[in-house]
């Protein structure tokens, strides 16, 4: 009887080790399998500039934290109900055409409506078929202006700060960016503007050579808020004309200027129609982001070019949308010289939100810069760093560190400037952080009550040191 019960238990024994090892051998090979398949699949290395992406990580830290997030450029009030009741309108008519496809490269109506206006905004008709593509948001009428032209090895110059987008597209399409800083030429200024950052005219010709293929421009700017004036557009447009290079005019926020500061056109310059793309968005026209919807119009052999690329990736945008966004534009076009106009009206009401903020930063130890156009401001933090501990903060850049922090313990979200830099140039902006102004007076109250108890509780631990 012994005999076998120790039998037995040598049996299960011995069981029990072939298990174990069949179990291991079977673990093994499949990490090894999975090895295998992640080495093999991993993201391509021309996307690797695109992995890190500043919204998500400060969208996602708003939320966890329940912050007041300042740092994002979204209205989050409606714009006037006529847009949305045309998007009603579209969605609940009976025609059976809305529901289908509409042509790839921009729905009729709309392609039409965009000649209307912009022929008359630049003196010169707009081919609405052949020198307009409506892409889904501006985004992608960035992303297809740059990667129909950008060939291994070209170069494409960037001026910074620059909105994230754009140094992984040219990346992407194997481009070679080329950085160049605006430079703040009045730093001591009793009222900093954003007028006062520009280019260096020697730095800028000095990147310009026979592998320039293109250069980005954004006027008005995000998130500096500086519009680039006539002087400056000539010495871009002349330096291109000169080395036979494409200008891709960023000019999303074309409403949102300030006066007296007036907004430019680049394809009005003096034979700058012939090399450049202009981007627009119906999010930042309209005040409704969520439509998602953009364009960009230039010459036709530029244009087709761009079809090319939107054609493979989304052949094309949502029908009801560019419907709602023609009507939209017809009204406005009708009204554009008038009261009604929203295109006019939109800067009128948010210069007092600018003014508020600029006033609410300075009264809480901060250093904002006036903006001319956008609904971006840009604020020096510099005056805190001494008096707070960032060392719970691990980011490289110290910009970083202040807007998580402020995030966390003050409830209250900008974005940090730096992201907006190449990273060799990043140290030149962690100074400052970026807030946006396109909210409702409840909310930037509400921010002010934020920031001037935080200031003060800040003061009153000081004293009692």
């Amino acid at each position: 009887m012994v005999i076998l019960y120790t039998s037995s238990i040598i049996r299960a024994n011995s069981f029990r080790t072939i298990t174990n090892c069949l179990l291991r051998k079977k673990l093994s090979t499949s990490v090894n399998m999975t090895s295998k398949i992640t080495e093999k699949f991993k993201l391509p290395s021309r996307h690797e500039a695109g992995v890190y992406n500043v919204w998500i990580e400060f969208t996602q830290l708003a939320v966890t934290t329940k912050c007041l997030n300042l740092g994002q450029g979204f209205p989050d009030y409606d714009p006037p109900s006529r847009f949305s009741n045309f998007l009603a309108e579209v969605a609940t008519e009976k025609n059976s055409y809305f529901n289908q496809y509409t042509r790839g490269f921009g729905h009729l109506r709309l392609v039409r409506a965009l000649s209307n206006l912009y022929s008359q905004l630049i003196n010169r008709k707009i081919d609405p078929v052949n020198e307009i593509l409506v892409t889904v948001g501006a985004y992608e009428a960035l992303y297809c202006a740059i990667q129909s032209n950008i060939e291994e090895g070209d170069e494409a110059i960037i001026i910074e700060p620059f909105y994230d987008c754009y140094e992984p597209i040219v990346r992407t399409a194997g481009g070679t960016p080329r950085f160049i800083p605006l430079r703040n030429t009045r730093p001591n200024a009793s009222l900093p503007k954003a007028s006062d950052w520009k280019l260096d005219p020697e730095e800028l010709a000095s990147l310009f050579s026979s592998k320039t293929k293109l250069i980005i421009i954004n006027t008005p700017h995000n998130p500096l808020g500086k519009v680039f004036d006539y002087d400056e557009l000539t010495m871009i447009a002349d330096l291109a004309k000169k080395h036979n290079v494409l200008v891709i005019s960023d000019e999303v926020y074309e409403w949102l200027v300030y006066e007296p500061t007036k907004h430019i056109r680049m394809a009005t310059l003096p034979d700058m129609w012939e090399r450049t793309i202009t981007i627009g968005s119906a999010g930042k026209t309209f005040s409704m982001t969520g439509w998602k919807l953009g364009w960009a119009y230039g010459p036709a052999n530029f244009i087709k070019n761009l079809c090319v690329v939107h054609q493979t990736a989304i052949y094309t945008c949502a029908t009801t949308v560019q419907e709602a966004t023609a009507r939209g534009f017809e009204h406005e076009i009708n009204a554009l010289d008038t009261p009604e106009s929203y295109f006019q009206s939109l800067s009128k009401e948010l210069k007092p939100k600018m003014q508020y903020l600029f006033k609410m930063l300075q009264d809480n130890g901060l250093q904002p810069i006036m903006p001319d156009g956008g609904y971006f401001m840009i604020s020096n933090w510099t005056n805190f760093e001494n008096k707070l501990d960032l060392s719970s903060e691990t980011d490289k850049y110290k910009d970083f560190r202040f807007v998580k922090w402020l995030s966390k313990n003050v409830k209250l979200q900008g974005i940090p400037f730096s992201a907006f830099y190449s990273e060799p140039h990043k140290t030149m902006a962690e100074n400052y952080l970026r807030f946006c102004f396109f909210k409702k007076d409840e909310t930037l109250n509400k921010a002010e009550g934020i920031l001037t108890t935080w200031t003060h509780d800040l003061s009153e631990q000081k004293s009692k040191l």
